[in-house]
């Protein structure tokens, strides 16, 4: 008969110590205590609001999700109250639920990230997640998260005294670079990674089918290129501390990105389908470790490294 030991799904991320090692992933579960009606929030590991700029920001046009067989593809486009209506009318709903709150953050230049930082001094917050897969109108356009360059100077334009998670895209080939320059900058932990990038043509319209033309593939599709990013970005660093993000729909997800080096994980797509999915997640979590006789989530972290 297989040994089991009583297991904790506690992890920490840098300096912030978590009681578990399963969140949310920003964009998927709202901007507040929306997903308190199916789990105690306050048993994740933290929930992490849909990403916010400064000022209210209206998204792209319709329509914005398209369902595929292996995940979805959104594009959304940052739509948002804006960090002051947030602040307002928002956090103090997740507050009171006793959850673990990581806000994060957008901009389209410098300053547009120092005016939201500017905005969380002093606010009831955890941590601060940098969202750095945005169009960059001071470099024609070009994302800061592929520029190792620009993601640093996004790190150090977000001044604030909390924790600083950035989170980078997967879309290049530059990404342990990129990793590097924002942990160099003052990052306490990254994030990897964003959605893929996609496109979805509706072939009786002969037109994309998202009125933003091309979106960010997320859900089980994408689950391979999260592990390759986390085990890349482990390897060419080995101290910073990483949260996986892409794809995890099980236990074993989460439990292969922790091995490939990430210390915690966020869980996505699943929850559009799913809203119980996080809970979920972390008994099966709870279930692996105890049949494989793993008591702490340390004992993971980036054994695939041999």
């Amino acid at each position: 008969m297989r040994r089991t030991k009583a297991v904790s799904l506690a992890t920490t991320v840098g300096d912030l110590t978590l009681s578990s090692c399963v969140m949310t992933a920003a964009g998927t579960s709202g901007h507040a205590d929306e997903l308190a009606a199916y789990g105690s929030l306050d048993r994740l590991g933290a929930v992490v609001v849909k990403s916010l700029s400064a000022a209210p920001w209206p998204g792209n046009p319709a329509p914005r999700l398209a369902p595929l067989e292996a995940g979805m593809l959104n594009s959304v486009g940052l739509q948002g109250p804006g960090l002051e209506a947030w602040l307002a009318d928002d956090l103090p709903r997740l507050r009171s639920s006793g959850a673990t709150v990581v806000v994060s953050i957008w901009g389209r230049s410098l300053e547009e990230y120092r005016q939201a930082s500017a905005l969380l001094v002093g606010q009831d917050v955890d941590a601060v997640e940098i969202n750095v897969s945005c169009p960059n109108l001071e470099d024609s356009s070009r994302m800061f998260a592929h520029s190792a360059t620009a993601t640093a100077e996004v790190v150090a334009a977000v001044e604030l005294e909390l924790p600083r998670w950035v989170k980078l895209s997967p879309n290049t080939p530059e990404l342990t670079e990129i990793a590097r320059a924002a942990m160099e900058a003052g990052a306490d932990a990254l994030v990897v990674a964003n959605t893929v990038l996609g496109m979805v043509i509706d072939i009786e319209r002969r037109q994309p089918a998202l009125g933003g033309g091309g979106g960010g593939l997320s859900g089980p599709a994408i689950h391979p290129v999260a592990v390759r990013a986390v085990y890349e970005c482990h390897r060419a660093l080995p101290t910073a501390p990483i949260i996986g993000v892409g794809g995890v729909l099980r236990g074993v997800d989460a439990i292969e990105l922790l091995q490939a080096g990430a210390s915690a994980v966020q869980v996505g797509t699943a929850s559009l389908a799913e809203p119980r999915a996080p809970w979920r997640i972390m008994r099966e979590i709870g279930a692996w470790m105890a049949e494989h006789d793993v008591a702490t989530i340390h004992e993971l972290v980036g054994v695939a490294h041999g």
